[in-house]
């Protein structure tokens, strides 16, 4: 009788002393979820923005080129009138468009690029949430 009484009582002993623990680290799983929530929420505030980037700079590319088809016209209406002072200011125009249509194409790609890295990001960050509510379970 003494025996199973002193199993029993160590036996809640133990389980007293392991709930903290337990508390504690139903802390830390409910804490790891907030803090992938909140991943989440970043990462896709980043894509909304890129997407915009993005979208901006298509815009700017596509004025870019209408601007250079402009330019190339009154090029041409300058060189048939004879106008070389007007020819040489068109010229001038076409090559500063080029540069900034090639500006605008570069500035494209490396928004492309970070839409793509925080897409990645929130595909990891859902893995991470859904990994830590089956751990949690």
């Amino acid at each position: 009788m003494k025996l199973t009484a002193m199993v029993i009582t160590t036996g809640l002993l133990a389980a007293l002393a392991a709930a903290p623990a337990l508390a504690e680290d139903a802390s830390h799983e409910r804490q790891d979820i907030r803090h992938d929530r909140r991943d989440i929420r970043h990462d896709r505030r980043d894509v909304r923005q890129d997407r915009r980037d993005v979208r901006q700079d298509t815009h700017d590319i596509r004025q870019d080129r209408r601007d250079l088809r402009q330019d190339r016209q009154e090029l041409r209406q300058d060189v048939r009138q004879g106008d070389t002072a007007g020819a040489a200011a068109e010229r001038q125009d076409i090559r500063n468009d080029r540069r900034d249509l090639q500006t605008d194409r570069a500035d494209r790609r490396g928004d492309v690029r970070d839409l793509r890295q925080d897409r990645r990001d929130l595909r990891q960050d859902r893995r991470e949430l859904n990994k830590d509510r089956r751990d949690g379970s």
